[in-house]
């Protein structure tokens, strides 16, 4: 009696390009999915703000390559990174393009899977915890409250030249709680917009700026004292901005900051990451 083999054959395989999404922050957030698919991995394509622990998870030979992608410092051109992933995806290589946050969420995937598909190479997403739904909560602040506000508006503060900045106008109308990426550089530009828009400058805000990490820090004001605050504390990028009444929420009891009530969390599949120093050198693009 014959038996088949089970084994997997990669050659039958239409070509495949995974972009996974690698969270906020700390290494402990990722998916078990997408911890999968950086253990298949034979090139990573990696944003700076990923941390270097989640590379942990990459098997031996797998190379990596550093891409930026970090607001006002040295990036690797978008088209470059396209070519990459095409080129190796066509020739058979396993690819990851491993961002931080969540890939469709101003993460450039909608550019990247349009760009792949259109080169005839097949994408799989895996989402991840995007920085404006986690970065409120690690401070105690639901973003959704429906004794609050009826949703959430998630914008960015730095359109790409020559693009269309966000209806603030129609956006102070709704009611929606208000989270802003990329915009603590231009916080005060941006309040004194949404004053103009009709948002009352007593509004409760937050910043919070690097979540989830060991250097996270937050300070909670007013829309009218926004950037005074910005300025004051220091506060840097990565950073959101949450504006609406839930910015007030979690004063109390709030969620510890990194290093206290997270220090006793296990990393993902509950084991200690490898020390990523001892994994191959990294490139760096551009």
């Amino acid at each position: 009696m014959s038996t088949r083999s089970t084994a997997i054959d990669d050659t039958r395989r239409p070509p495949t390009v995974h972009l996974v999404g690698a969270g906020p922050g700390s290494p402990d957030l990722l998916t078990l999915r997408a911890v999968r698919a950086i253990q298949q991995a034979q090139l990573i394509l990696c944003d700076d703000l990923v941390d270097p622990e989640v590379l942990s998870h990459k098997p031996p030979g797998c190379r990596v390559l550093m891409v930026g992608k970090r607001g006002g410092c040295p990036s690797a051109d978008q088209r470059f990174i396209h070519g990459v992933m095409v080129r190796e995806a066509l020739q058979g290589t396993r690819v990851v393009r491993l961002k931080g946050g969540d890939p469709f969420v101003f993460g450039r995937g909608g550019e990247e899977c349009d760009a792949l598909r259109e080169a005839g190479v097949q994408v799989e997403v895996v989402p991840g915890l995007t920085a404006g739904i986690a970065g409120p909560a690690a401070i105690g602040v639901p973003v959704t409250d429906r004794r609050h506000a009826p949703g959430v508006a998630l914008v960015t503060g730095h359109a790409r030249e020559g693009g269309v900045e966000p209806d603030w106008a129609a956006l102070v109308t709704s009611g929606l709680t208000l989270v802003i990426y990329m915009g603590v550089a231009r916080c005060g530009e941006l309040a004194a917009k949404l004053a103009a828009a009709g948002m009352a400058t007593d509004m409760p805000a937050a910043v919070v700026s690097a979540a989830h990490t060991p250097r996270q820090r937050h300070a909670r004001c007013t829309l009218g004292s926004l950037a005074a605050t910005v300025k004051a504390e220091g506060l840097a990028s990565p950073a959101v901005l949450v504006l609406g009444q839930v910015a007030r929420m979690g004063e109390l009891g709030q969620v510890g900051e990194m290093g206290q009530t997270e220090q006793w969390l296990a990393s993902p599949l509950g084991q200690q990451p490898a020390d990523p120093s001892a994994a191959a050198p990294l490139q760096r693009a551009g």
